[in-house]
């Protein structure tokens, strides 16, 4: 009985190896990027808030009061 010329391997040849990645992990950062590049492009669009938002509010009198 001749012996074995090539040691068997259990593991995948290289080119065989396959990635999968799920639908959305190609499609979030495709839209992130498509909205990130229309702002940049047309930001004579943006219009300024005019109005003061609660939230500011909110803040400022947080730090009045842990700031007296």
């Amino acid at each position: 009985m001749p012996a074995p010329t090539h040691p068997t391997s259990h593991r995948p040849a290289a080119d065989g190896v396959e990635i999968r990645l799920p639908w959305w992990a190609v499609a979030l950062p495709a839209v992130a990027f498509a909205a990130l590049l229309l702002m940049i492009l047309s930001p004579g669009q943006a219009q300024a808030a005019t109005a003061d938002p609660a939230l500011g509010q909110l803040i400022e009198r947080t730090f009045q009061l842990l700031f007296r």
